[in-house]
């Protein structure tokens, strides 16, 4: 799908133009090309992950962060003929490896040795950035040095090392400093005042602005309620007995939880709860999750000032006494079989977050028969997934080709999103100094996009509002 502007460059959308998956986004400038983010389609989008467009003329490659609807289809753009400088901030290019060799052993079963290869090919093309520094971009068809853009790396507050992109494209002029236009692409952005990560703030200047739209068309339970609805629904399990399975993904969701279970711990337990959650296990059972979350404590300068206050504490809020890793195979499978015969407490937190595959299958699978257990869903649930399916109240699922039956408690907290809200996304836009001339919705469900669309016309926030679903 092409938009053409009135500038000299057009915008093009591979992905995330009716859904919240595949996010893809071509710019053309006079003399070369950029892209930004390459991610797999999921859900009901999921469709081939052949690259359908021509890469042997783009000049970078942009990552706003490592989540894997926006790096997924990575290796087939390598294998589709791109071979130019990949962009990234120093914590997304750490990520990178970790998730797409864990897509390339799920999704294709490749051998470790071609996973390995088809690594060190990225890792040779990555190239780190700090935040808040101009990178120059130059052409990488032309024999002289040529001026594409100069590109900026700003934090999102979606996820570790998450960024959203600023691209400033030169004049007609001999000066770098000379500006024709400035184009923002949102990546995904978090919402503000979570404990772990900074606040996304606004571009000084954005003539467009490329922004998501997950949420536009709702608002979240408010963040500093989230860690008082989760101890609440802990506790009732507690009386009840069994397992409280959180789905979760391993990059973000999975570290805002066990950051704020190790507050409630640490904190908000009177006397008696002191005495039921001492006996009570915080399971993560995601190999990738305990990776991940090793790079989290290793970027702590990232943090936000809550999360850098506890450590100061000298507390360990991603690494505390009750949270038990589960490494392997074996030993996920015999803990799935024992919280099923015995139905002793605990918290469990696996991934995948969409329950689309990963361990969280096996303890669904084992536990949702049983009344006691709850399972919290904090994340969005895309449709077609097992986890949107299991949201929307179905009695019975398919899940490894068997049916189950839902007995289990279901619980929705968007608290834990780590996605602006409506409010939110308008705030970022209302941010910027100069008003946009355009701003495009992409990353949403269509009903998403054209409420969100309207709250930014009805507010007078830009010229103009283009639907991406609508092109």
């Amino acid at each position: 799908m092409n938009i053409s502007t009135p500038s000299s460059y057009k915008i093009t959308h591979h992905g995330a133009k009716t859904g919240v998956t595949g996010s893809c986004h071509q710019l053309d400038i006079a003399g070369g090309k950029l892209l930004v983010d390459c991610g797999l389609f999921q859900g009901d989008e999921t469709r081939s992950l052949d690259i359908e467009f021509p890469v042997h003329d783009i000049d970078a490659l942009l990552i706003t962060h490592a989540h894997i609807d926006h790096i997924g289809r990575l290796p087939w753009l390598l294998a589709a003929g791109f071979n130019a400088p990949i962009y990234a901030t120093y914590a997304t290019a750490t990520l990178i490896p970790l998730m797409l060799d864990d897509g390339l052993r799920l999704q294709l079963g490749l051998k470790k040795t071609d996973r390995k290869r088809i690594l060190g090919i990225i890792n040779k093309l990555l190239i780190p950035v700090d935040y808040n520094e101009w990178q120059v971009v130059s052409s990488q068809s032309l024999s002289q040095f040529q001026l594409l853009a100069q590109i900026r790396f700003q934090p999102a507050g979606h996820i570790l090392g998450s960024s959203f992109i600023e691209v400033k494209l030169p004049g007609e002029g001999e000066e770098v400093s000379e500006v024709e236009e400035v184009i923002v692409f949102s990546g995904d952005l978090g919402p503000k005042n979570t404990p772990l990560l900074l606040d996304p703030f606004s571009p000084e200047r954005a003539d467009v602005l490329v922004i998501e739209s997950t949420y536009g068309d709702r608002q979240h339970e408010s963040i500093t309620d989230r860690a008082d609805r989760l101890k609440t629904l802990i506790n009732r399990s507690l009386q009840d007995g069994g397992v409280v399975l959180i789905p979760a993904f391993s990059v973000g969701r999975t570290q805002e939880l066990l950051f704020d279970i190790e507050n409630i711990i640490a904190t908000q337990l009177n006397d008696h709860e002191v005495g039921e959650w001492s006996k009570l296990p915080v399971i993560l059972d995601s190999p990738m999750a305990a990776e991940v979350t090793k790079q989290y404590r290793q970027f702590k300068t990232l943090w936000g000032k809550e999360a850098k206050g506890h450590l100061k504490e000298g507390r360990h809020p991603l690494a505390f006494d009750q949270c038990i890793t589960i490494d392997s195979h074996h030993d996920h499978q015999s803990l799935v079989n024992r919280l099923k015969q015995t139905g002793e407490p605990a918290i469990v937190v696996a991934a995948s977050g969409m329950c689309n595959g990963g361990r969280i299958l096996n303890y669904l699978e084992a536990l949702l028969p049983d009344k006691r257990t709850d399972v919290i869903l904090a994340g969005y649930q895309a449709r077609g997934t097992l986890g949107r399916e299991i949201q929307k109240g179905s009695k019975r699922v398919e899940i490894s080709g068997h049916y189950i039956e839902v007995n289990a408690h279901i619980h929705t907290m968007s608290g834990y999103s780590a996605h602006a809200d409506q409010n939110d996304l308008l705030s970022f836009i209302q941010g910027i100094e100069t008003k946009p001339k355009e701003v495009r919705i992409v990353h949403g469900d269509l009903q998403a996009q054209a409420v969100f669309a309207k709250q930014i016309q009805d507010k007078g926030l830009a010229n103009t509002v283009t639907i991406a679903a609508d092109q």
